[in-house]
């Protein structure tokens, strides 16, 4: 007996039509854009009358039928609605990170050409196949043209009038923390990122990124004690070349897309970390990036490689100084997990988003991609954005291994003028493979805040399974919070489940914790904090308190 597949998706709307969107000002919730094979049935349903939630069931016929059917496609947007003046308010804090440190520091000039790229590898002193990789991405990323089909609007970027490469000025060659600039040091300890011996965090390996430098690694020692290596990719390309050679663009090819390119070219520094057979890193790893100079874009590269049967926790933050021109950041993240292997990957982005109005900012270009190679591997990207002015970001899995599982738990918070184009990806490939993501999108002010997901079930992936949910909550009535689901199913046995939302903060709410003696501020952190609490779970503990404080900033004085 030969298996359908189905794909069930739930979605708020209007009673009178449950293909529209939900009627609030700015706002919308797709209908997603379903790829199955031909012959297949859609079935609407009104599931919960009270909470105008619909659940649409796709069943696909058996295998042999065609695949060339896209059933629902995306309906017009229907703005209405509004909220008070105290909600408009929300969100309106002075970023604490925008300090700028008083460093000296050297720049090669602005501008991109092949000799920028033989300078920056001649400055690191590469050996000839990475300057050969850097090459090739520079002559692919010639061809390409910046892609303009996400939701983002912005200038056109003039490429030539950043630079490349900026690191501090230093004598000599650091060997230790001691020789390392105590204004750098200052730096990140006004960052909460202490790196001095006496004063570092315990349980937490610290790569200390500092424009295009890495400037310092902690517990490097006790790492090494246990076979795993930890350091900046500079140091990774110098001390163990087979390693990097072997993993470098193995997930995410020098031309799979414009910024990844570009970063192929022009990176600088980033983490560099492999966990060896049958090995649990005795302590969660991390990379704090922070962009100083105000022309130098920060371009880091990032490869993870999980060996059989390891286990590896890793962290990631960012800030940048309150500057009112827009600096760039385009960076590549490869995550690689061989059979039995599994990496949670948490980050907290907080770039400076810009002012009220939407001057300066980072404008944040990040491919993020991992790849369960082996069977029963696992891959957990967990993120809070908060930050840049731009994002355009979308961390993926690719499912090769039989019985793999990837899971994205997101919360994107956007306010005044930002705007994030952000998601995921799930590509199930191998038998047997799980995916499961919940993106949590908040928008206030005049944001623009936009999921966009992409569920691809191959031929070959047998009995996969899915499910997502995308939920987006409006704060004032000028906020936009826009969902794009793709649904490609390509085999009959796979199952597909979809769920999306639209909320609102309301007066009715707020009026009713003010009943109760809690005043507007507390109010709306308590409703925003129920609201993500299933993604805020599954970060580091070591991450929950910065978390808090962040979103506790967001919130301070924002309201009443």
């Amino acid at each position: 007996m030969t298996t359908a597949s189905s794909c069930t998706l739930s979605f708020s709307a209007p009673p009178a039509s449950p293909s529209s969107v939900l009627a609030s000002k700015g706002s919308s919730v797709f209908c997603p854009k379903l790829s199955l094979p031909s012959a297949a049935q859609v079935k609407v349903a009104l599931s919960d009358k009270k909470q105008r939630r619909f659940s649409v069931t796709a069943q696909a016929p058996p295998a042999g039928d065609g695949s060339d059917a896209a059933v629902l496609e995306k309906p017009d947007v229907s703005p209405a609605g509004s909220s008070s003046d105290a909600i408009h308010q929300f969100l309106k804090r002075d970023y604490k990170w925008g300090f700028i440190s008083d460093i000296e520091s050297v720049s090669i000039p602005k501008g991109l050409s092949e000799d920028t790229i033989r300078l920056i590898s001649a400055k690191k002193n590469e050996p000839p196949w990475l300057l050969e990789f850097r090459l090739n991405a520079y002559k692919q990323w010639l061809k390409m043209k910046e892609p303009k089909w996400s939701d983002n609007q912005y200038p056109t970027i003039d490429f030539q009038d950043f630079c490349y490469y900026t690191e501090p000025k230093q004598k000599e060659k650091k060997q230790s923390l001691d020789e390392v600039d105590p204004a750098l040091l200052e730096t990140f300890q006004k960052l909460g990122i202490p790196l001095t011996e006496q004063k570092r965090l315990a349980n937490v390996a610290v790569d200390a990124v500092f424009d295009s430098v890495s400037i310092a690694t902690t517990h490097r020692k006790t790492l090494e004690a246990a076979g795993v290596i930890f350091c900046s990719i500079s140091e990774a390309v110098r001390e163990y070349p087979d390693l990097v050679k072997k993993y470098l663009g193995r997930v995410v090819p020098v031309a799979d897309n414009f910024y990844a390119a570009l970063n192929s070219a022009v990176f600088s520094d980033g983490s560099f970390c492999y966990i060896p057979k049958d090995t649990v890193s005795p302590m969660e790893i991390s990379t704090y990036f922070r962009i100083n100079a105000l022309e130098t874009g920060q371009f880091e590269r990032t490869l993870i490689v999980a060996d059989e049967r390891s286990f590896i926790s890793y962290l990631e933050g960012c800030t940048a100084p309150s500057y009112d021109k827009n600096q760039l950041h385009a960076a590549v993240v490869e995550l690689y997990c061989a059979e039995g292997a599994e990496i949670k990957y948490s980050t907290v982005q907080n770039w400076y988003a810009g002012d009220e109005e939407g001057r300066g900012g980072i404008y944040n270009f990040v491919t993020k991609r991992g790849l369960c190679e082996g069977k029963n591997s696992k891959i957990s990207w967990t993120q809070v954005e908060t930050g840049s002015a731009i994002t355009w970001k979308y961390p993926s899995v690719v499912l090769k291994g039989d019985n793999s599982k990837g899971e994205f738990y997101s919360v994107a918070v956007t306010n005044n003028r930002q705007q994030a184009d952000t998601g995921t990806k799930m590509i199930h490939v191998g038998k047997n493979t799980r995916s499961r993501i919940v993106s949590k999108g908040i928008s206030a002010g005049r944001s623009m805040n936009c999921y966009r997901g992409l569920v691809q079930v191959q031929p070959s992936a047998r009995n996969s399974r899915n499910f997502s949910q995308c939920d987006s909550m409006l704060i004032g009535d000028q906020a936009a919070a826009n969902t794009y689901p793709y649904i490609q199913v390509k085999d009959p046995s796979a199952r597909v489940e979809h769920e999306a939302s639209t909320s609102k903060i309301g007066e009715d709410q707020l009026f009713y914790f003010q009943q109760r003696g809690i005043d507007q501020e507390k109010a709306v952190a308590a409703i925003i904090g129920g609201f993500c609490r299933e993604v805020f779970n599954e970060l580091p503990l070591e991450f929950a308190a910065e978390v808090n404080q962040l979103m506790s900033l967001k919130l301070e004085g924002s309201v009443g």
